[in-house]
């Protein structure tokens, strides 16, 4: 993280996903101890595997090392829910959860059905943010939270949608809807070769018509259709073990073709001139940051961060 932070980067994200990485918060306290300056957060941690009582205490802990930069990113917790054989929290499970993180870290009295609780040693004010791509979880993103991590990509229709159901949870809670950070996330490459390099995205995009985005996907001009199940990729698409082998069986899905307009349509690939464009479009229409995701599941970021710390960083600060 020393590295990252060394590189000119406001903040890093990791995910929670025990089965797939290593503990996302013992990741972050380590963190924590070892950088200054960058901010630190979950991209996302859930209310699922980990109670909010046991959230709030990581938080907590983290929260002190850390001097003030960390975020809490909470999300339905997808991939560490489904791999171990459990569901999805709801719309209603999540907000409790974060009524009662918040409730614990502020010092507050909260309730566990017929236990009482409060936390000794509170750490307020702590960010909350919700991941969300469906439009009642963005909308409560946009009701509860300090941020929303919009999981559309920088496609100008979906992310005009995601921010508009933000701002709306907001006004419709008596919230200012410019007081709410929106964070968007995209899959990036600096490249000059678009056509070349975009096949890496198709179990991204594969993954996303798994999971019923096709509309999303459609918005784009993009009609793909996957079986519910590829079981010769492990774990799934988006989490492959090996990254080539998804590529190749998703080409059954995905042609070329496919891959380079769900490049230019929702992720950040291209030279850095015009992914500092593309970071500015997204600016327009109401991103406050932007979230770069590298794609391939368990090799570490290092040629994205340097390519983008070399040079996407500059052309940013010089176009400030």
């Amino acid at each position: 993280m020393a590295d990252v932070e060394e590189a000119g980067f406001d903040d890093v994200y990791v995910p929670d996903s025990q089965v797939l990485w290593r503990d996302a918060w013992m990741t972050l306290f380590a963190a924590a101890q070892v950088t200054s300056r960058i901010g630190l957060g979950t991209a996302v941690t859930n209310v699922v595997t980990r109670h909010p009582s046991v959230v709030a205490s990581l938080v907590r802990t983290v929260a002190e090392a850390a001097d003030g930069r960390l975020r809490l990113g909470l999300g339905v917790g997808n991939s560490s829910v489904e791999p171990v054989g459990l569901t999805p929290s709801t719309g209603r499970e999540l907000r409790s959860g974060i009524s009662a993180i918040r409730d614990l870290l502020e010092g507050r009295e909260t309730r566990f059905g017929e236990a009482s609780v409060r936390m000794r040693d509170p750490h307020p004010g702590v960010p909350v943010l919700v991941a969300a791509s469906g439009p009642r979880n963005l909308r409560l993103a946009g009701e509860i939270a300090d941020g929303a991590v919009l999981l559309s990509g920088v496609s100008t229709p979906l992310l005009t949608r995601a921010v508009g159901l933000v701002h709306e949870g907001a006004a419709a809670a008596g919230r200012d809807p410019a007081s709410i950070e929106i964070i968007v996330s995209a899959h990036a490459m600096v490249t000059d070769d678009i056509q070349r390099d975009a096949r890496i995205l198709k179990p991204i995009c594969a993954g996303i018509a798994q999971h019923g985005g096709q509309a999303a996907l459609a918005s784009a001009g993009l009609d793909i259709q996957v079986p519910a199940r590829v079981p010769e990729v492990y774990p799934d698409l988006v989490h492959a073990e090996d990254w080539d082998l998804a590529v190749e069986h998703c080409s059954q899905w995905v042609s070329d073709e496919d891959a380079v307009t769900f490049a230019r349509s929702f992720a950040l690939f291209g030279t850095a001139a015009e992914i500092v464009s593309r970071m500015r479009e997204a600016e327009s229409l109401g991103a406050t940051s932007v979230f770069l995701q590298h794609v391939g599941s368990y090799d570490l970021p290092h040629r994205l961060r340097d390519a983008v710390s070399a040079e996407v960083l500059p052309l940013l600060r010089h176009d400030r």
